[in-house]
């Protein structure tokens, strides 16, 4: 579905104002987004695994339109604050299937891999989750960083727009958020 220039900002705002009805249009307009980044997380999964991209994509639906509107004001921080709900609802799961079934050989993945939700490695990703939630009381703007890319598939672009800071400024956190997150899940 294309959408012009301002149409998401102008749903969004219409949405602040109580329209129940752009809400579905917002909605309509984003699903395929929201659903891409739901399925880069769940690509890994078994093929028998209980959680779909579309069952994803709902469950953040519901969790960000529940209570009141969102305070999102574009594009970039509607996107911003999905891959927040979805990076929360994907923790929560993983502690579910942990508390059901303990154990299990444990492997040591690369970075990039370790991000990607598996319910065969939901320990990973507690521990991914443990190390952001670490990195934020450090530096909160670089586990921004780090949960709009890989959870929101957010470019550096979109990013910097979202923070308003510069490219070259997403680029060095980015950077520096991989190295602390490295060393941390290394030990």
């Amino acid at each position: 579905m294309v959408t012009t220039p301002g149409e998401v900002s102008k749903l969004l705002e219409r949405i602040q104002e109580g329209d129940r009805s752009a809400e579905s249009r917002l909605f309509d307009l984003l699903y395929a987004d929201l659903r891409r980044m739901a399925a880069y997380h769940l690509r890994r999964e078994r093929s028998d695994h209980t959680l779909e991209p579309t069952a994803l994509v709902h469950e953040v639906y519901v969790k960000v339109f529940a209570q009141s509107p969102p305070e999102t004001r574009t594009r970039a921080h509607f996107m911003a604050l999905a891959a927040q709900v979805m990076r929360r609802f994907l923790v929560d799961h993983a502690r579910t299937r942990n508390a059901e079934k303990r154990g299990g050989q444990q492997e040591v993945l690369p970075l990039d891999q370790a991000f990607v939700y598996d319910t065969r490695r939901s320990d990973e990703f507690l521990e991914i989750h443990a190390a952001l939630e670490r990195l934020r009381e450090w530096a909160p703007r670089q586990s921004q960083i780090v949960e709009m890319r890989y959870f929101g598939g957010m470019s550096e672009g979109e990013i910097a727009e979202y923070l308003n800071v510069s490219s070259r400024t997403i680029k060095r956190d980015w950077a520096m958020a991989r190295a602390w997150l490295h060393a941390e899940l290394s030990t």
